[in-house]
């Protein structure tokens, strides 16, 4: 809007000429001007140098538009991006559907707790037929530590869908229709996402999944600049890779103890360490999610799995669509299965805390002992 030319607006000619003689060719050359200096650079009245302002503001300038437009716009937008359902019928409510496509969607929680579960299930979904409710293509696997076990996969496909796996043949033609890759650093990983562009166009691919993210960084940079630098490149280009493909990308992240100026941001919150440490300890482990603000800032949907008193549960943490809830789950034979389908809303600090009863093997970049 701002690059359109001054002369196709309907100005009176006289002063569309006087515009052209001063080169000052479109919108953007015109209103960063103000009245009084353009009435001294064309040398015409203030009068008309306000009409013809006002003009090219008309013109330039968006339609306003009401709340309720918005909101229907958007609802057709989600209707024609689409969602991969979870088949958690209370989860899939929340996210209007289930895993959106074209953002990035994060599960975080700490090794053990179900995320490999979780992308598996995804995955398989996304490989089935559409009349069994999937997306009937091709998935990308970014193993990055090692645990994707295709064994475990047709285990959980099994006991979810008998009436696919049972079928002659039916097993092998899903299981080949995932592509898993094992990038063992991050610049084997940087070569893998390049590739990855030209093969979601062209392998019919529906789901990509990187799991872990934080696994990739860990071993290679101690936290501080070079780690957020190293991220930055690969957030602006799998987020690019969600809205070029409009496929749902499901990342997984680790969790960290929480250092001492995270939980003292503001100065009343100032307590000493070993207070703060009391009081982790108290509430399980204090954990925040690894890779930091600026990773944190770049998913759209993040889902946090936890343990807390013994039992496990899955957290719609950030959703521009859901407020914040949880759910209670196990893991069983056919992967991960919600206790209720009726969330508990949160409010406060148990928004972004992460408890973790009962799990220790946690990444911890400030060297601080949680035992």
């Amino acid at each position: 809007m701002a690059n359109m030319v001054i002369s196709e607006m309907d100005l009176p000619r006289w002063i569309a000429n006087i515009f052209a003689a001063r080169n000052i060719i479109t919108a953007k050359d015109a209103l960063s001007l103000t009245e009084f200096e353009l009435m001294e650079f064309l040398d015409v009245g203030l009068a008309e140098v306000a009409s013809a302002v006002a003009h090219i503001s008309e013109i330039v300038c968006p339609p306003y538009q009401t709340a309720l437009s918005l909101m229907e716009q958007r609802v057709q937008n989600e209707h024609l991006a689409g969602h991969l359902p979870t088949r958690l019928k209370g989860l899939d409510e929340a996210l209007c559907g289930g895993i959106p496509f074209g953002v990035l969607t994060e599960l975080v929680g700490p090794a053990g707790i179900g995320k490999t579960q979780f992308c598996l299930k995804l995955s398989l979904l996304a490989s089935l037929p559409v009349s069994y409710g999937g997306l009937d293509g091709r998935v990308i696997y970014i193993d990055v530590e090692s645990k994707f076990s295709s064994r475990r996969m047709i285990e959980i496909g099994m006991k979810s869908f008998p009436e696919i796996f049972l079928m002659k043949g039916m097993a092998q033609e899903m299981g080949g229709r995932i592509l898993v890759l094992h990038p063992t650093s991050l610049s084997e990983f940087t070569e893998s996402l390049q590739q990855i562009k030209v093969s979601l166009l062209q392998h019919q691919v529906k789901l990509l999944v990187i799991d872990s993210m934080a696994a990739l960084v860990s071993g290679e940079y101690e936290q501080g600049a070079p780690r957020q630098h190293a991220l930055g490149w690969h957030v602006s280009f799998i987020k690019s890779l969600a809205e070029f493909s409009r496929i749902p990308i499901v990342v997984t992240n680790q969790v960290r103890s929480q250092s001492r100026d995270e939980a003292c941001q503001y100065s009343f919150q100032v307590q000493s360490w070993d207070e703060t440490k009391d009081d982790r300890m108290r509430y399980d482990s204090h954990l925040v999610a690894a890779l930091g603000v600026h990773w944190a800032h770049a998913v759209t949907i993040r889902l946090v799995l936890e343990s807390k008193s013994g039992q496990r549960f899955i957290k719609v943490a950030k959703s521009p669509i859901s407020p914040p809830l949880v759910f209670p789950f196990n893991i069983t034979s056919s992967g991960m299965s919600l206790l209720s389908d009726d969330g508990f809303e949160l409010t406060g600090p148990d928004i972004s805390t992460i408890h973790c009863q009962g799990h220790n093997d946690i990444i911890n970049f400030v060297g601080e002992s949680l035992q």
